[in-house]
């Protein structure tokens, strides 16, 4: 890393090429361990859009007449490496994609900081190219947790707390339980039809 402006933008762009190409490889796990439809389908979407924010940081490499080459990202490779340690314990159903909403979310949020900071740099060395590339990306970074934070808040984070003191609930909150089921199996639509909005929000 060089001593100007521009040298550490080059460094963080290669670290984010690098962080993205780690979730390439991640995502598909999340996915398949994921127990929601539309969880999944919202970690099987935002790969594709991944892979193609790659093709992007190309492009960008190309406008600062720079290589495309990573940089190990270490940061990203811990927010990788809790969630693997996540899909390895023994949870169930909603507890394990509320668990991996969480971990999505910890990747979005260290994504939109590090876009962020490039953009504002770009921007700072006139570079509207390069800043209007990673701007493209960081609305989908947004979009994404809004995403992720719309299916938690449909129905995951309160489907999760559903099994919390079964082993000393009485007759009657068993009973209470029974009464709840027909809303959780509505849940799936609703949880859907929110995300979409959520991502429609983000994009606008």
């Amino acid at each position: 890393m060089g001593n100007t402006l521009r040298d550490a933008l080059v460094d963080e762009v290669r670290d984010l090429y690098n962080a993205e190409k780690q979730l390439i490889k991640a995502l598909p796990k999340m996915a398949k361990a994921a127990s929601s439809d539309e969880l999944r389908a919202a970690l099987e979407s935002h790969l594709e859009e991944t892979q193609g924010q790659v093709t992007r940081l190309e492009r960008v490499f190309e406008l600062l007449a720079e290589k495309p080459r990573g940089k190990h990202c270490a940061g990203m490779a811990g927010i990788i490496e809790e969630g693997a340690e996540t899909l390895e314990e023994d949870l169930d159903g909603a507890v394990l994609d509320a668990s991996i909403i969480a971990a999505g979310q910890r990747a979005e949020h260290y994504e939109i900081a590090a876009y962020g900071t490039v953009i504002a740099w770009a921007e700072a060395l006139e570079l509207s190219e390069v800043a209007e590339a990673l701007t493209e990306t960081l609305d989908e970074e947004k979009a994404a947790d809004e995403t992720l934070s719309a299916l938690a808040e449909a129905g995951i984070n309160e489907a999760a707390t559903a099994g919390d003191g079964n082993e000393t609930e009485d007759e009657d909150e068993e009973e209470e339980e029974e009464e709840a089921e027909p809303v959780k199996a509505a849940e799936p639509a609703r949880v859907g039809a929110l995300a979409r909005s959520a991502k429609r929000r983000a994009k606008g």
